[in-house]
């Protein structure tokens, strides 16, 4: 049955409302997510200066930096993934290879599932307990860095084992069939296939680690001065948080400065991680 010329032009009005009204929420979301980013780079530029990396955190009305917070930031970070990677990829690993859709397999893949979206505040809290209250004694960016590395392991984790899965079966098969053991097949020929995608969820990993303030709140703490790892140990979040906080202006262009040097290393590992997908994608 012919439909009505009212019907359709009906359809097509409602059509064009709808249209419309998702590019006008999207305009709405685009133009906070601009505002956000205007005034990130403005009191961000405002606040950088050649000493942001030469000095280290000041007393209010002192001339400094941020160069113990970064470097804070990047030892912590750097320990945090070295037990994440090796960790998460061996855990992915096994998910993929090893434990199927066994029972025993879906039970680690639902607590890291629920890992994965827990509260980073709670992280920080079980790792205080764990190793500053008990063992440590005192603040230490070891704990931080054992922190930050509970919430990279389950993104790596999942990564590798989506990864792993999406891998041809006739890749495990052809190096079965020559007599290699599994776990060398997945050495030598599945980690390199899935290499892409394995880096990619590190890069994410390490993204999601770099601006985390809760956790260090209650592990690394802060310092004031340049510190190793078994010491309280200043990172850029909790200086950005601190000095945010604080009724000196000058404090609070370096929280400006540490906000604009955080995302600006966020936005570019996850630049790097997309073009990773995409390669992977194409490749």
């Amino acid at each position: 049955m012919a439909v009505s010329a009212a019907r359709v032009a009906a359809r097509r009005l409602s059509n064009l409302a709808f249209v419309g009204f998702c590019w006008f929420v999207t305009a709405i979301a685009l133009a906070f997510l601009a505002a956000v980013l205007w005034t990130l780079v403005q009191k961000g530029a405002g606040g950088m200066s050649p000493t942001i990396f030469t000095l280290d955190t000041p007393a209010p009305g002192s001339p400094g930096g941020l160069r113990n917070a970064i470097l804070g930031s990047v030892m912590m970070c750097a320990f945090a993934m070295a037990l994440a990677v090796i960790f998460g990829i061996l855990a992915g690993t096994w998910l993929a290879e090893y434990a199927g859709d066994s029972h025993y397999g879906s039970v680690v893949r639902f607590l890291n599932d629920v890992l994965l979206s827990a509260p980073s505040i709670l992280v920080g809290l079980f790792v205080w307990y764990l190793l500053v209250a008990n063992v440590f004694h005192h603040f230490t960016g070891y704990a931080g860095g054992v922190a930050l590395a509970l919430i990279a392991v389950p993104v790596i984790a999942r990564t590798t084992e989506d990864v792993l899965r999406l891998q041809p079966t006739a890749l495990r098969e052809s190096g079965v069939a020559l007599g290699t053991p599994l776990w060398q097949v997945i050495r030598t020929i599945l980690w390199r296939a899935a290499s892409a995608g394995i880096l990619t969820g590190a890069l994410l990993a390490f993204a999601r680690i770099s601006g985390e303030t809760a956790p260090l709140l209650f592990t690394a703490l802060n310092n004031q001065n340049l510190s190793g790892m078994g010491e309280a140990m200043a990172n850029l979040p909790v200086v950005m948080f601190n000095d945010a906080l604080s009724a000196y202006d000058d404090l609070r262009r370096l929280a400006w400065a540490a906000a604009l040097i955080v995302s600006a290393a966020v936005l570019g590992i996850t630049i790097i991680a997309r073009f990773l997908t995409r390669e992977q994608k194409h490749g």
